[in-house]
């Protein structure tokens, strides 16, 4: 794999304007994760799953994208029917369309940060390669006093000139005061057997709101990886909501910091998975200080041979006192080959405070169903209706309705 990373990022290096300087950060970038490697069951993170076998097993051979000079025709089908928005869309992890054309220009400011820096203290070799072979990086300025009249869908699609290739990409959003964001992550491919590698970073000033829905809905045999940095001020809002379900393997990481005092983080999210589909979801709040708050619901229903994973983690600092945190995490097992794993964690450093975590794993109740079939549903009915009832608890906590109600179209929850 050595050879081939060096390869790869000789190209990126041949085909981009690049200063040496930059050359010389993403070289020291390429060389920690050379070190490292794909993360494996020896990290404590990666436990319940093995990034390393599990590319080997599903891809094979990686190559690294490095290609970025040509450009990709947009397939606007793809597009949301229904919900006018806002539009960026990467195509084989290359932008090919910017369009903010219901909002105010002067409002928003798309920066490009074409020069590559230390932006992230982080013990991610999966970062450390992002950052080597990312192409154009752009941060998205919501500036203050500003809330975007309609969500912004950031379309992830991948098409049939690349097969079993890594693709990196990163975006950064700063919401500065008094703003708010709403931002839909939708992922849509056509190509097989790639591992998509994205990383974003969230900068929330003081009473700025994020609403973030990330959906993997359609089925691919695609691994991903997304990582989400959020740092909270005074007073910010955080909200995120993970549709886990397309993808033959995808984990999502949640790093949130509560920095500022009456800040809030609210992560929820559905793992709905058959055949044996691998996804996790790993979350960590940190509180930082005084008066925060944090809630965390994730249910999953799986069937087949699957497997979902959640690892969400509190952690109180000793300044952070009046913290209100709690977590919670279910799981409908629908037969024996399918799994579960939950590792939740509580790590308090403050003694004024109101934390709690639990989880739960069993399989649809019996009685249940046929106390429905004896209403005059038959099984299969009464199996949904079940199913629906214990997910529709996650999606209304979207507190978004325009976008609560495309999530329960998408996931077919009827009321």
């Amino acid at each position: 794999m050595k050879e081939q990373l060096q390869k790869d990022f000789d190209n990126i290096v041949k085909n981009l304007s690049l200063s040496q300087k930059d050359i010389e950060i993403k070289k020291l970038y390429l060389d920690n994760f050379i070190s490292r490697g794909f993360p494996n069951r020896k990290e404590e993170d990666w436990k319940f799953s093995d990034l390393n076998q599990i590319i080997k097993k599903n891809i094979g051979e990686l190559s690294f994208y490095s290609d970025y000079t040509s450009t990709n025709k947009v397939d606007t089908s793809v597009f949301v029917d229904g919900l006018e928005h806002n539009k960026i869309v990467f195509i084989n992890g290359r932008i090919e369309k910017i369009d903010f054309d219901y909002e105010e220009k002067n409002q928003i400011e798309i920066i490009d940060q074409s020069e590559t820096t230390n932006r992230f203290n982080n013990n991610n070799s999966l970062l450390d390669l992002n950052t080597a072979f990312t192409n154009k990086s752009f941060k998205i300025l919501v500036k203050q006093g500003y809330q975007l009249k309609k969500p912004l869908i950031i379309y992830h699609t991948t098409n049939s000139n690349i097969w079993s290739k890594n693709i990196n990409l990163r975006l950064d959003f700063e919401i500065e005061k008094n703003s708010s964001l709403r931002l839909i992550d939708l992922f849509n491919d056509t190509s097989e057997k790639n591992f998509l590698n994205i990383f974003y970073n969230f900068n929330l000033k003081e009473n700025a709101i994020l609403k973030n829905y990330k959906v993997d809905k359609f089925e691919n045999r695609n691994i991903k990886y997304s990582f989400n940095n959020i740092d909270q001020e005074k007073n910010s809002i955080s909200e995120t909501f993970i549709l886990s379900s397309g993808s033959k393997f995808f984990k999502n990481e949640i790093n949130c910091n509560l920095r500022g005092k009456y800040s809030s983080a609210f992560v929820n999210g559905i793992f709905s998975l058959n055949n044996n589909k691998h996804h996790e979801i790993r979350s960590i709040i940190n509180h930082l200080t005084e008066n925060t708050k944090s809630y965390q619901l994730v249910k999953s229903v799986l069937e087949g041979d699957s497997k979902a994973v959640y690892q969400g983690k509190i952690f109180v600092n000793s300044d952070a006192q009046k913290t209100d945190g709690y977590q919670l995490s279910k799981a409908i097992l629908l037969n024996e080959n399918s799994e579960f794993n939950a590792k939740p964690e509580l790590e308090i450093y403050a003694d004024d405070v109101k934390c709690s975590h639990g989880s739960a794993s069993g399989s649809l109740n019996e009685d249940s169903i046929f106390y429905l079939m004896s209403r005059g549903l038959n099984y299969q009915q009464s199996r949904e209706l079940l199913i629906n009832g214990f997910l529709l608890d996650v999606v209304e906590k979207i507190t978004d309705s325009e976008i609560k109600n495309l999530i329960k179209n998408m996931i077919g929850i009827k009321e």
